[in-house]
């Protein structure tokens, strides 16, 4: 996908998605949406477990489901998280992404009042380890 992403429309998404979140423990609720290879947009939450560590942040849940659905590479992110801080992507998610997604590949930072900050892949992760690393 050359054009522009619909940034609107991943924000629509995400913050659909994150009053859903599922989380008692740290009250911290995260979404987060893909725009796919297909064209299609796949959101996820946060979701915790009383067994820290083992619950998934919302970017996993967006690419589990982006998977489910057979697309094959992220085109675009968005997070949103609210706070005075830049809710980013943590470093297990950052490597996530990278997977399926190119070191220029955006990704969008928002709250409630809209898009906050917008990265390259390359900047949330540089000199990254990904799957042309390894042989196929």
């Amino acid at each position: 996908m050359s054009a522009e992403p619909d940034f609107d429309a991943l924000f629509a998404a995400a913050a659909a998605i994150q009053p859903r979140a599922y989380a008692p423990y740290s009250r911290f609720k995260v979404g987060a949406a893909i725009l796919a290879d297909d064209g299609a947009v796949y959101a996820g939450c946060n979701v915790e477990n009383a067994s820290y560590p083992v619950g998934s942040c919302a970017e996993a849940g967006a690419i589990a489901a982006m998977i489910g659905a057979g697309a094959q590479a992220i085109c675009a992110v968005l997070v949103f998280g609210e706070g005075a801080e830049l809710v980013t992507p943590c470093g297990a998610c950052r490597q996530r992404i990278r997977e399926f997604a190119t070191p220029e590949t955006p990704v969008a930072i928002a709250g409630p009042d809209g898009i906050r900050a917008r990265f390259a892949l390359v900047e949330l992760l540089p000199a990254s380890f990904g799957p042309a690393n390894l042989p196929r």
